[in-house]
């Protein structure tokens, strides 16, 4: 199972987002630096209307959604590359995710303390990624190093590796990330065996107070909150070539202990259609190349998770070995035309259900059942 590690500097909230989207209350959430030190874990459902409304369809006994972890991890004090505050503890734990959520604090308040004295997001982001940076920077270089005596005997490989860590460490060097060098295919597959910490696929999450969501949500533009949002936005598009989402972590911890139906009253009287959990949710699950795919019946209604590109044997793999090594072909019909036509008998009718091949890039919202023979 794929792994997002939620970041950022001390008292900006991670704890309280990890206990909000895993809905429970086991990452310790106080008002001071470090209360996290060993990083908790969580497995966490991707909310997806699809499969409730393929249950409902098929009146399946057993609805199973696709889950990713999310893990919370210790706060970063700027020096962390040298092992000031817990950075070593830190930077080792981030390694060990696939995925980024940076928490970013971006409402105004007295009784919370900050790091730096102030608010001011994008000085926040800074401080982590300058650190990401300096030990990406360390490790290319020492992987540059080692590599020597192998090009000076000619290797090949070695001199491709070498040249591609010549490019990276001056990109590391102009203080951009690895995830924004410009490279081929190959050099992009080489690249994954260094094991980057700004290699990774990073997201970021705003974290605005209650008042502050309402605000947002109604468009107001004139508050701090409104102004720090749309600056982390632009930085993180343009510098850092990804998206922003917008989550009040306090608001979305006291859902937790709610019925659906509460929080969804509770979060209407805000004038909130949705919960931000869901949406950032579902978020990683794209940042992280992730796609679903479903098989429904009267048994079970599944949401299968897959990589984006991935063919129908490899599909079907993720239900059994046997499933992919015997594949015959997939019948197939997209959730949007099935719902559409309200059942499978008339949507073979209607000739939108499909035999497809060993070929076939499955799309995510198809719906398959699989044909084989071991």
């Amino acid at each position: 199972m794929l792994s997002a590690g939620i970041v950022g500097l001390p008292n900006v909230g991670k704890s309280t987002l990890f206990n909000a989207v895993t809905r429970t209350h086991r990452a310790q959430a106080a008002n001071y630096p470090f209360c996290t030190i060993e990083p908790n874990q969580g497995v966490v459902a991707i909310p997806d209307r699809r499969l409730e409304t393929l249950t409902r369809m098929s009146k399946s006994m057993r609805m199973v959604p696709a889950a990713i972890e999310f893990v919370d991890i210790a706060g970063l004090a700027a020096g962390a590359s040298q092992g000031e505050g817990l950075g070593n503890q830190f930077l080792s734990h981030i390694r060990e995710v696939d995925a980024i959520v940076q928490v970013v604090r971006c409402f105004e308040s007295a009784d919370v303390h900050h790091v730096s004295g102030s608010v001011d997001p994008i000085r926040d982001i800074e401080v982590v990624n300058t650190e990401l940076i300096l030990a990406d920077l360390v490790s290319a270089q020492k992987r540059f190093e080692r590599l020597q005596k192998q090009v000076r005997t000619g290797d090949k490989q070695a001199k491709a590796e070498a040249a591609l860590l010549e490019a990276l460490i001056l990109h590391l060097n102009s203080g951009k990330p690895a995830i924004t060098l410009e490279i081929g295919p190959e050099e992009k597959l080489s690249l994954r065996s260094f094991f980057l910490l700004t290699a990774k696929p990073t997201i970021f999450a705003c974290n605005v107070s209650e008042s502050d969501l309402g605000e947002l949500t109604a468009g107001e533009t004139g508050g701090s909150a409104a102004r720090h949002v749309s600056a982390v936005s632009g930085y993180v598009r343009t510098h850092l070539a990804t998206e922003a989402v917008v989550i009040s972590a306090q608001i979305e911890s006291e859902l937790v202990n709610l019925t659906p139906e509460e929080a969804a009253e509770y979060l209407s009287g805000l004038g909130v259609s949705e919960s931000g959990v869901g949406i950032l949710i579902r978020a990683v699950f794209q940042l992280l190349g992730l796609r679903t795919y479903f098989t429904t019946g009267e048994k079970e209604t599944r949401a299968w998770t897959i990589h984006a590109g991935d063919k129908a044997p490899a599909a079907a793999g993720v239900i059994h070995s046997d499933f992919e090594r015997g594949f015959i072909a997939a019948e197939t019909i997209h959730f949007d035309d099935l719902i559409q036509l309200g059942s499978f008998g008339k949507s073979r009718e209607a000739g939108k259900l499909r035999i497809e091949g060993k070929e076939y890039l499955v799309k995510d919202g198809d719906v398959m059942e699989f044909r084989f023979n071991v």
